[in-house]
């Protein structure tokens, strides 16, 4: 068949310099979504607005994940990756102060405008990964995805002491900035392809089915739901799950789930030495093993929360790079690369937006955490069994 191959950027880029920008790029792409979790109750206050309506500004950008991806994937189409991420960049600091001025509705708003620019982040780095670095693409996937973790870090620690020596609204908003040097610093590693505008598109020949009707597609879509819904569910009620089973307090709870999160740099880290040395088939079974300790460990052996929360947490670090370096391997070339990044993701994150509802919804009409703790189950096995498929070549 006859598809359109993105050809590279203009003039060549310094890996150490395009690397950098990559990782702080990836700051930005979850820091800004957490900001309002740890100043929550000054928010619902000021606004006059209860839990469930502040819940929206963090669920809501999962849900843009999900539904805006084809249209982040026509932008990068239309404009080219770098001037794409530059006017993402745009909106993310725009989005971050518009939600920080108003009442509820500039809130929405801005929460909308973050999401969307978010979602393009999240569909350009495996474009950029794959086609500009391919000899290093699983390292720096595994690089990219600790800084997603360690951006949510920064902005978890930071945005209370912000908070407590201004008010809310500054905190938040001032997430903005690390948004502009961001910017900055990504348009100086692009800036040959940011003034040579988007590359002209060239024919190539690939054999083969269409990219859509190809099953690798499909099954890495299925394994990145599987993830994702297990990520977002089990952060979403792991506090509380901590609460009812250990009699812990709210804080400490909360402070016990953090094991969770900072995990996940071990995972993404570990999983591109894994992809070096044994087939990704088997660089799956391992994730998804180590994922499958945090429930099971729950139901059975609830004293060794930190344990499993452990391996649970490098296991969630480790799922997103193995999927995302399935797809820079299995795409035949970057236009293909762009397209499954998005469908895999909008699937994937779409399904995601549902976690938290459903194990909540679990946990309400079973009056406890085992059946929802056997939904992260079926899950996990999920993303055991189609990353199985996924990774036959």
């Amino acid at each position: 068949m006859t598809a359109t191959h993105e050809s590279p950027p203009r003039g060549a880029v310094a890996p150490a310099l395009l690397v950098s920008a990559i990782l702080l790029l990836a700051l930005n792409l979850r820091g800004p979504i957490v900001a309002v979790s740890p100043v929550a109750g000054a928010i619902r206050a000021d606004l006059g607005i209860d839990s469930a309506t502040v819940g929206l500004l963090t669920s809501l950008p999962v849900l843009c994940f999900g539904l805006a991806t084809p249209l982040a994937s026509a932008l990068l189409a239309r404009l080219g990756v770098a001037r794409g991420v530059l006017v993402a960049l745009g909106v993310l600091l725009a989005g971050t102060v518009v939600r920080s001025v108003g009442g509820l509705p500039t809130a929405i708003v801005g929460t909308l405008l973050i999401g969307a620019a978010v979602t393009v982040g999240n569909v350009a780095v495996p474009v950029v990964i794959g086609r500009d670095l391919p000899q290093r693409a699983g390292a720096v996937l595994g690089l990219y995805t600790a800084a997603l973790n360690v951006g949510s870090m920064i902005t978890l620690s930071l945005t209370v002491p912000i908070a407590g020596a201004t008010n809310w609204r500054i905190a938040v908003a001032s997430w903005g900035l690390l948004g502009l040097a961001s910017a900055a610093l990504w348009w100086w590693a692009t800036r040959r392809a940011v003034a040579g505008g988007p590359a002209a598109p060239a024919g190539t020949t690939v054999a083969g089915p269409v990219w859509w009707r190809r099953p690798v597609v499909w099954t890495l879509t299925a394994a990145f739901s599987g993830q994702a819904f297990a990520y977002y569910g089990v952060t979403a009620w792991l506090p509380q799950l901590l609460a009812d089973e250990r009699g812990m307090g709210v804080g400490a709870a909360g402070t016990a789930s953090s094991v969770f999160q900072v995990a996940a740099i071990a995972g993404a880290v570990g999983v591109p030495v894994l992809l070096r040395v044994v087939p990704a088939r088997v660089t799956v079974w391992v994730v998804a093993a180590a994922w499958l300790t945090l429930p099971l460990g729950l139901l059975v052996a609830p004293a060794a929360w930190a344990v499993w929360c452990a391996l649970g947490g490098a296991a969630q670090g480790g799922g997103i790079t193995v999927i995302f370096s399935l797809i820079v391997r299995q795409a035949r070339d970057q236009a293909e690369n762009r397209r499954m990044s998005a469908l895999v993701q909008g699937g994937g994150y779409t399904v995601a937006a549902a976690g938290p509802l459903v194990l909540g919804a679990l946990h309400e009409s079973s009056g406890g955490w085992t059946v929802p703790l056997l939904a992260v189950v079926a899950a996990v096995l999920l993303l055991a069994g189609a990353g199985t498929l996924a990774a036959r070549r």
